[in-house]
């Protein structure tokens, strides 16, 4: 299984050669914070390219909003068919498990740039779910 660091350095990496994806967040400038656990990661955004990844702690850098989810439902999220309830942002949101602060206006906005870049698998994980390695 792939550190979450990794996990989210292949989303970037796919959602940067995804071009539908790309012109869907065009207008898309901004940093969030992404707290998977304990953890944070700045992910920078500038025209729907996720121009970095960045892990640190949260108190240190600026971000427009944040979102945060406990390290188990990450994993389930991140699973090839999530349970009910861990298949969404706002499911997890309603469970629990994950949270949504800051100005959720730009999130709003572009509400499905954001889920599906959540959702982006890289080739490592579709891989593993088609050959099951």
């Amino acid at each position: 299984m792939e550190s979450v660091t990794e996990t989210l350095n292949g989303i970037a990496e796919a959602v940067n050669s995804d071009q539908a994806l790309l012109r869907r967040g065009r207008y898309v400038d901004l940093e969030f914070l992404l707290a998977i656990g304990d953890a944070g990661y700045f992910v920078a955004v500038c025209k729907g390219r996720v121009d970095s990844v960045t892990p640190g702690p949260a108190l240190l850098r600026p971000w427009r909003f944040a979102i945060h989810i406990e390290s188990d439902a990450w994993r389930q999220f991140r699973q090839p068919m999530p349970r009910p309830g861990y298949h969404d942002l706002f499911a997890m949101c309603k469970l629990g498990v994950a949270r949504i602060e800051g100005d959720i206006h730009p999130l709003m906005a572009n509400l499905r740039y954001f889920k599906e870049l959540l959702a982006k698998r890289c080739q490592s994980e579709i891989s593993e779910a088609i050959h099951g390695r």
